[in-house]
């Protein structure tokens, strides 16, 4: 099967970790444990998030006060090479010594009137207690939210992906059978003015968002959301919370789920699994095999 498996941010980077290399490389090597069991009989491509990175380096940039702060899609784009250049090593490295890889800065263009930068609700960067948060806000003027009782982020736009600028370049590195790691952290956010030019915008595109589009585009068997969560819950964070094990687009659509975190999810794989023979799954990272064959997370299909 033709797999694309989005990989997220919070799955590289886990929560309470501190935010160093050494903890991403080593949350990057247990991931390149997983894709490669997959490869062993599966044709993968490999997307990923970025949004605690992309919020540390922007953090990281704005400390240094003799220089502006870089445009955000500059940051996204450094974000997307680091973890790129991480999964694409680590997967050398566990992957048999013919296999072909390569990783790809991938440009998604979105609508420059899309309503999402009105309203900023992608949360990226640290976690920050009530005092920290309103001093981030204070000095960055960055919009805040708080996700969970005394936890905060920063939160930024997250426009539609529309198009994917270099989806026949994928398609090429794809039908050569080249291991693909593209549409990183969303991919680069970039609109089209009135003369064809493109440039890149304030916002980070949402990875299963941006995954789902790359999975329908390149015509895949299936779409792996992996994350720190080992699956959909319904009334999550009450006491009547339980997963959703096996259902079909209609039937989870149905039902509401955070913005921020589990909704997109949600509503990239019900627009994949939308069409007979696709599939969609969500769950934890280690069970990725398990959740494409039904025995672990959320699988999503039309009947």
């Amino acid at each position: 099967m033709r797999v694309v498996v989005a990989l997220g941010g919070n799955a590289l980077l886990k929560r309470g970790e501190p935010m160093s290399a050494e903890a991403q490389r080593a949350n990057v090597r247990k991931a390149a444990a997983a894709l490669a069991d997959l490869a062993t009989d599966h044709d993968i491509i490999v997307a990923h998030g970025s949004g605690p990175q992309v919020g540390l380096l922007a953090l990281q940039a704005a400390a240094l006060k003799e220089v502006p702060p870089y445009p955000l899609d500059v940051i996204s784009a450094e974000s997307i090479g680091m973890i790129g250049y991480m999964i694409e090593q680590e997967l050398t490295n566990v992957l048999p010594p013919a296999t072909r890889l390569a990783t790809l800065l991938t440009h998604i263009e979105v609508a420059r009137d899309d309503p999402a930068f009105g309203r900023p609700e992608k949360p990226i960067g640290p976690v920050y207690d009530a005092r920290e948060a309103e001093n981030a806000r204070t000095a960055h003027g960055w919009p805040m939210l708080e996700e969970a009782p005394g936890r905060w982020r920063r939160v930024v736009a997250s426009p539609l992906p529309r198009r994917i600028v270099q989806i026949e370049v994928i398609r090429m590195l794809v039908s050569a059978k080249v291991v693909t790691i593209c549409a990183g952290g969303g991919g680069i956010p970039v609109v089209r003015d009135p003369s064809g030019t493109f440039q890149g915008v304030e916002a980070v595109i949402d990875k299963d968002r941006a995954a789902g589009l790359l999975a329908a585009d390149l015509a895949a068997d299936a779409f792996l959301m992996l994350t720190d969560v080992d699956a959909v819950y319904l009334e999550w964070g009450t006491p009547q919370q339980r997963p959703v094990r096996r259902t079909q687009p209609a039937e989870l659509a149905a039902y509401q789920f955070p913005p921020g975190s589990m909704g997109p999810k949600v509503e990239a794989a019900c627009q994949f699994a939308n069409a007979p023979g696709r599939v969609a799954g969500i769950g934890r990272l280690d069970d990725a095999r398990a959740i494409l064959e039904g025995n672990a997370g959320t699988l999503i299909k039309s009947e």
